[in-house]
């Protein structure tokens, strides 16, 4: 595994996803994931949290297709929570690059620059 911080910030894992890493944390209490920087696990509450190296690929959770975009982004784009293909149950949202369905495997394609980076996957 490559070397990640020891504590995940939002600017490291913003760097991670420029680099084509998607960074996120596992909680040394119950072993969830988590896909993004939190202080403590969502699902338990626990503080001590390690950086890991999530995988790049994943299967579709669910997916929308946005018709009304927000400012700096054209319309008519699907996006889809995903899951990682992690034992720790990590779960990403991002943009899609191809049209998906539910259960179809994606992988990590992409990184769109908005103000922050967002993640592709198709």
């Amino acid at each position: 595994m490559s070397d990640v911080p020891e504590t995940l910030t939002q600017k490291e894992w913003v760097a991670g996803l420029r680099d084509g890493r998607l960074l996120g944390q596992r909680c040394s209490a119950c072993d969830n994931e988590t896909a993004t920087p939190f202080a403590a696990c969502p699902a338990c509450g626990e503080r001590a949290l390690e950086t890991i190296e999530l995988p790049t690929t994943g299967t579709i959770y669910s997916e929308t297709m946005i018709a009304v975009a927000p400012t700096a982004f054209e319309a008519d784009y699907q996006i889809a929570i995903i899951d990682l293909d992690t034992p720790g149950n990590a779960r990403i949202t991002a943009r899609i690059a191809d049209d998906v369905d539910i259960g179809e495997t994606v992988e990590l394609v992409d990184v769109l620059e908005v103000t922050d980076p967002v993640p592709v996957f198709g």
